[in-house]
């Protein structure tokens, strides 16, 4: 036992230092200046070597074969944390401290770089920043497919989803992409026989969006002692253990892409501040893999948010604070403008049917450049033809483009096909939830998240990372991932069937 506790020690404090990590990292996207960015990319590159260094020591190694051979007399949780602290270290055994800091140095210049290029449509400026972390994550895959064998691109997935395969996203992608086209198709001709859409006339006060905002965080079950809401050009949910961070960006013509956004990410929120508190600072409390993290986002955000039962209660919310007057203001309209199916260039503004198109898109694209088949110099015309196929979309420019998204300059090569699977999952959970809770739907005719947060509670939040996701599916729903599910969802919420 005394070998064990050795163990998360050493891990606690590799959490520290990640923890240091994350909050330098929301620093970097929301407040530092612009001058600071070099220095800040060696301070990540410094503690990213430190933690690995920490992690990859011969002493961990021999402490995690000594505690193996005694599990026994360890508990479940204590079994499975040995388990994840196992694979970590594989995973970080594989790659030479100098790749991590020379990564964690290319992606800190990306990032910065690639904020001009998007805003400026100017791809060639991001190129040679971009080339580089694409390098470095080839070199990163190979090191963790030989150590682990698997492919370079299997590698990388593992990394965001354990035991996550192109074997199992390949079926699962090609039986929805196939029935993509007709949903979509079916979706807008039925939205033809609806009532015109009224739309919404600004101006929205910036104020007043992230006060609105703040309110539904505080529904959905964030605790602002443990976190806080800013703004970032590309939103997202960061931070450390017990400081949540989370971000949206606010346009004063168009409040629904803000507050979604902040209902997306209070969805990644609500899962970090609902982890076993025991087990936080240590691999077996971690969220269970970024499928089932980006599961939970979309559960709050398109599940429940853009359902009838929320809407009606939402309505009332907006109306109050625009001083919104007539039909464009009712709940009927509101749900149409939440459930308008329509393809569009940006990723994070997608429908719910059109969406995984995106990632379709993506996860094409970047498995062609881990492997070599396609040039970084031409992932703009590649991007812009996959679009045309997909979505059926002429892009005008690269901001629209391949340049709109952060996780290839982010170095976050294998994490686009979450968000479909995630997608999936959080149908199957939330058809789960309310099968099982018959207050779920009603509570959130009234703005009232605690059934279905008590249900996600115990269900998912408090598992950590004790099962695997599959186990953690089949325990909350009774079967594995299916496509079955979000399909059935998709027909029923767009085509009434």
């Amino acid at each position: 036992m005394q070998v064990y506790h050795t163990l998360e020690e050493r891990f606690a404090r590799i959490s520290s230092i990640e923890d240091s990590i994350g909050i330098l990292q929301w620093d970097a996207e929301t407040m530092m200046p612009q001058g600071a960015a070099d220095s800040r990319s060696d301070q990540l590159a410094t503690l990213k070597g430190i933690a690995h260094e920490l992690l990859t020591a011969r002493a961990t190694s021999d402490l995690l074969d000594e505690a193996n051979q005694d599990s026994d007399s360890l508990d479940d949780w204590q079994r499975a944390n040995l388990r994840e602290m196992r694979r970590i270290f594989l995973h970080a055994a594989a790659v030479p401290a100098d790749l991590v800091e020379a990564s964690s140095r290319a992606v800190s210049r990306a990032e910065m770089v690639w904020r001009d290029a998007r805003q400026n449509g100017d791809f060639a400026l991001l190129l040679p920043h971009l080339s580089q972390v694409l390098a470095l994550q080839q070199q990163i895959g190979q090191a963790k497919g030989q150590a682990l064998e698997l492919s370079p691109y299997d590698a990388l997935l593992d990394s965001y989803d354990p035991g996550l395969r192109q074997a199992t996203i390949d079926p699962l992608f090609s039986e929805l992409g196939a029935e993509l086209p007709g949903l979509i198709e079916e979706a807008q001709e039925r939205q033809k026989e609806l009532p015109v859409i009224q739309p919404l006339n600004g101006p929205f006060p910036v104020d007043d969006q992230r006060r609105i905002g703040e309110q539904l965080m505080k529904a959905v079950g964030f605790d602002f002692t443990r976190g806080r809401l800013d703004v970032s050009l590309h939103p997202f949910c960061g931070g450390s253990t017990g400081d949540v961070r989370i971000t949206t960006r606010y346009s004063e013509t168009n409040f629904m892409s803000a507050l979604m956004g902040v209902l997306h990410e209070s969805g990644h929120a609500l899962y970090e501040q609902g982890r076993p508190e025991k087990w936080r600072r240590q691999p077996v409390g971690l969220a269970r893999g970024m499928s089932m993290h980006e599961s939970q986002s979309l559960l709050i955000e398109m599940q429940a948010c853009r359902s009838w039962e929320f809407v009606s209660y939402l309505a009332s919310i907006v109306q109050e604070a625009f001083q919104g007057e007539g039909a464009a203001w009712s709940p009927e309209n509101l749900h149409r403008i939440l459930t308008k199916v329509e393809p569009g260039f940006i990723r994070v503004d997608a429908d719910e049917i059109t969406y995984p198109a995106h990632i379709l898109v993506r996860y094409k694209l970047e498995k062609a450049l881990i492997a070599g088949d396609l040039q970084i110099q031409d992932l703009p015309s590649a991007f812009n033809e996959a679009v045309k196929k997909h979505l059926g979309l002429t892009v005008p420019n690269d901001s629209l483009g391949c340049l709109q998204d952060i996780h290839w300059p982010g170095g976050a090569w294998g994490y686009f096909p979450t968000y479909t699977l995630g997608a999936m999952t959080a149908a199957q959970l939330f058809r789960a939830a309310c099968q099982a809770d018959a207050d779920i739907l009603p509570g959130l005719s009234k703005g009232d998240f605690a059934p279905l947060r008590a249900w996600l509670r115990a269900n998912v939040h408090a598992k950590g990372s004790l099962i695997t996701t599959d186990q953690l599916l089949v325990a909350a729903t009774g079967r594995p991932l299916t496509a079955e599910v979000f399909r059935t969802h998709l027909r029923e919420r767009y085509l009434g069937c």
